[in-house]
């Protein structure tokens, strides 16, 4: 069976987009077949980016290991049985026909609570949740004090995963490895970058999740979304010369692979 990567969090503007093209296309490269589904039906900005992709591969003459994309398929209403929610059954039935031909599915959730996120996360073998370096976005994991130093509670995401891990202790499967990823890393050692890292340790503790570095802020993963490229693509385009940023972006992406100790997968790039 493939192994299925979630990719979600209920705040948009967090990454999980890039996250999810950059995890998709380095396992690509690596030489695993993967699928990609977009469970955002309005804005669908991983559809949009494979899409963007394969119309700039087409373009040029090119062809470099990408990650295959699918829509949700569309079903006959009068097929369902009583009580059976439609799209429970249009993400199984992806899920199930994907499957026999990858060997990760990676789901790319929407920045907002929705029936198929939840049902999607109690998918996940691996869950993978980017989050801001700030403390809006570590509130919708938890609360805090008015200093940033106690947790008072969890929030509605948490309470999300851990119902998803219910219903898959319920079904007998293996527990969902929850890695959280943090973005846009400031550079300098603030004391509000030191508050959220005792935060996230001590949450992590609680509720069960890693802590993995993400991608700092860079203008390049604005410039590349276009043309459908990754940080890995460069040089296969002709970029000769990568620049600092460029380097360090690409060792970012080397550590998050690593970090996610997803089955059978070393990084090589």
């Amino acid at each position: 069976m493939a192994h299925i990567i979630v990719v979600g969090n209920e705040k948009g503007g967090a990454g999980k987009s890039t996250v999810s093209m950059h995890v998709a296309t380095a396992l690509a490269r690596m030489g695993h077949r993967v699928g990609t589904l977009d469970l955002d039906l309005r804005q669908k900005t991983l559809g949009r980016y494979i899409t963007n992709r394969n119309n700039f591969l087409a373009e040029k003459g090119l062809e470099l290991p990408s990650p295959g994309y699918r829509e949700l398929p569309e079903i006959d209403q009068q097929s369902l049985q009583p009580g059976e929610n439609a799209y429970d059954h249009r993400l199984s039935m992806a899920v199930t026909e994907m499957e026999k031909d990858n060997d990760f599915i990676l789901i790319d959730c929407p920045g907002s609570h929705t029936r198929l996120s939840q049902v999607a996360h109690s998918l996940a073998d691996t869950l993978i949740t980017p989050l801001n370096d700030s403390f809006i976005d570590f509130d919708l994991l938890a609360h805090v004090d008015s200093d940033g130093e106690e947790i008072t509670g969890p929030s509605v995401y948490s309470e999300m995963v851990w119902n998803a891990r219910q219903l898959r202790a319920q079904a007998g499967l293996k527990p969902i490895d929850w890695i959280v990823v943090r973005n846009r890393l400031g550079a300098q050692a603030m004391v509000n970058k030191e508050k959220m890292h005792r935060a996230l340790a001590k949450l992590a503790k609680r509720v069960g999740f890693r802590v993995a570095p993400g991608f700092n802020e860079r203008v390049i993963f604005r410039e590349l979304f276009p043309r459908g490229l990754t940080l890995l693509d460069l040089r296969d385009i002709g970029v000769k010369g990568m620049n600092i940023s460029n380097v360090a972006a690409r060792q970012e992406l080397r550590d998050l692979i690593k970090a996610l100790e997803l089955p059978g997968v070393t990084p090589n790039f």
